[in-house]
């Protein structure tokens, strides 16, 4: 019995190692299988195979686009990258010919609401024809897209050109409105209506054609709700257009003219002139000025201004420049500058009212009434912070007017804060203008802003200041003068004098 107990217990522990090995085994040949897998996803995932058989068999569609050559001297650079931008941006039921680029297109649905309508306003080769203007329509016969009909339009400067539709008559049957500029500066208008019942050869047919220098606008009828519930037609809209008086020898008188839809002849005549005097016209202006409205009184003083006297004489250069978009305000006077940068603003009945702050001395505050005497005159009336001493012997109370319609004279000051130059230098071309801008072209490339000449010290010195009018961006040079030449150097002018920043000197040459 002990010998078969004995027997069992060693075979038993046989079995036990049997299965330990066999187990041992498994394990091995599962580690290796594993580790066998794991390489081979990773080939798989390297080389890109598994993203070839997951990715969806889409198809690029590609569209034809005609590229018309052109001679860069027959295009100005702001042409050529207005085509450009265009070229990119529409998109036409198919191609015009060679010869012409398009300017502006307009979609819409047909009649049926089936199939899209198209307009293209393009111009040829021709740099002396005006814009033209096709329907592309869908042909059911031939299964696509052809040109209807093509009509001049009175627009030729393609960079004023303008398409839209709007229902002018009040029937529901939008017209077709191209605006722009001739070359001979004149705003135009030139108006297609369309008639479904004629063939699509003659379907639209021009109304109106005006060219005008001055404007154009299209004056609104109300309308009944029964019109925009769609029950009934609407009345037809008017066209009216603002010249000047060539008659009169006031600028601001006007002549006004308007056209109305005729039923009968289907076009737009004239119906009624009418002459508005200046008067009225600067009274308009002086409401809207005076209206309140944000931004509309800090837009119109945005300019540089000099000093009146009671008399109406220019004995002193004193002078305001302000830059509500730089939130900047400039006193020039006693040949010095001080720059204060614009707080708040707030309306009053007359004008507006300032809060400013000097940008040097920050406990120094300044608030400006002023009061709107006409279209090119304003009164002031400064307030100094009074928990200050101020020294400054320079009162800023008075009159002041528009820099741009001055008439300074030589023996006011050798020093004028703007003028009428062109000079050649190492930035590029630069133009200053009497209105206190200055732009610089350089391999075309051009950047403006603005500047004033003064003095301090002596010293003549000319500050740039970019559009954006931030402070760091000002930037203020010592003017020297030898055998015609402006020598310019950089300097910074502050409560210790003029400094000079040792950058090498620029040279304006003129150009004559």
């Amino acid at each position: 019995m002990r010998r078969l107990k004995t027997c069992w217990i060693v075979w038993n522990r046989g079995l036990i190692c049997d299965n330990l090995n066999i187990m041992k085994k498994a394990l091995i040949n599962s580690s290796i299988i594993v580790a066998a897998l794991s390489i081979i996803l990773i080939v798989f995932l390297a080389t890109g195979f598994f993203d070839r058989i997951t990715a969806k068999d889409d198809k690029e569609e590609t569209k034809t686009r005609i590229v018309t050559p052109r001679e860069t001297a027959s295009m100005s650079s702001s042409d050529q990258a207005g085509r450009m931008i265009r070229e990119e941006n529409l998109s036409l039921k198919m191609s015009l010919e060679d010869n012409e680029t398009v300017i502006a297109v307009l979609n819409r649905q047909s009649e049926t609401h089936q199939m899209e309508e198209q307009f293209v306003v393009y111009r040829t080769d021709n740099a002396a024809s005006p814009a033209f203007i096709t329907f592309l329509g869908y042909d059911q016969i031939q299964r696509g897209y052809t040109r209807m009909w093509n009509a001049p339009t009175a627009a030729t400067r393609t960079e004023t050109i303008s398409l839209f539709s709007q229902d002018l008559i009040g029937d529901r049957n939008n017209c077709i409105i191209v605006t722009g500029m001739n070359a001979n500066n004149e705003h135009t208008m030139t108006i297609f209506r369309g008639n479904p019942n004629q063939p699509p050869d003659t379907e639209y047919k021009k109304i109106a054609e005006l060219q005008i220098a001055g404007s154009i606008v299209v004056q609104e009828a109300g309308r009944t709700a029964a019109y925009q519930q769609g029950i009934t037609r609407g009345q037809s809209h008017t066209l009216v257009s603002y010249g000047h008086d060539n008659a009169s020898l006031n600028m601001l008188d006007q002549i006004e003219t308007v056209y109305a839809f005729n039923a009968l002849s289907e076009q737009y005549e004239q119906v009624n002139v009418s002459r508005i005097p200046g008067s009225q016209i600067e009274q308009r202006r002086l409401r809207e000025l005076l209206s309140g409205a944000p931004g509309v009184f800090e837009g119109f003083i945005s300019d540089l201004w000099y000093y009146v006297t009671p008399q109406g004489t220019i004995d002193t250069m004193q002078y305001l420049y302000f830059n509500p978009a730089g939130k900047e305000i400039i006193f020039y006077g006693d040949e010095a500058q001080q720059v204060f940068r614009w707080q708040t603003s707030n309306p009053t009945r007359f004008g507006i009212f300032i809060r400013s702050q000097n940008i040097s001395i920050s406990t120094l505050l300044r608030s400006i009434d002023i009061e709107l005497e006409s279209l090119d005159s304003i009164r002031l009336r400064v307030i100094e912070d009074v928990r200050l001493r101020i020294t400054a012997n320079t009162t800023w109370d008075g009159s002041y007017r528009r820099a741009g319609t001055a008439n300074f004279k030589e023996t006011v000051s050798e020093v004028r804060p703007t003028v009428d130059a062109v000079f050649d230098s190492s930035w590029g071309r630069i133009q200053f203008n009497i209105s206190g801008e200055y732009s610089i072209t350089s391999s075309g490339n051009s950047r403006k802003g603005r500047y004033v000449f003064y003095q301090v010290d002596s010293n003549d010195l000319l500050e740039l200041r970019s559009e954006n009018g931030a402070a760091e961006n000002r930037m203020v040079y010592k003017i020297e003068s030898a055998a015609g030449l402006m020598i310019l150097s950089r300097v910074r002018v502050g409560t210790n004098g003029i400094q000079d920043l040792l950058e090498p000197p620029v040279t304006f040459t003129p150009v004559n």
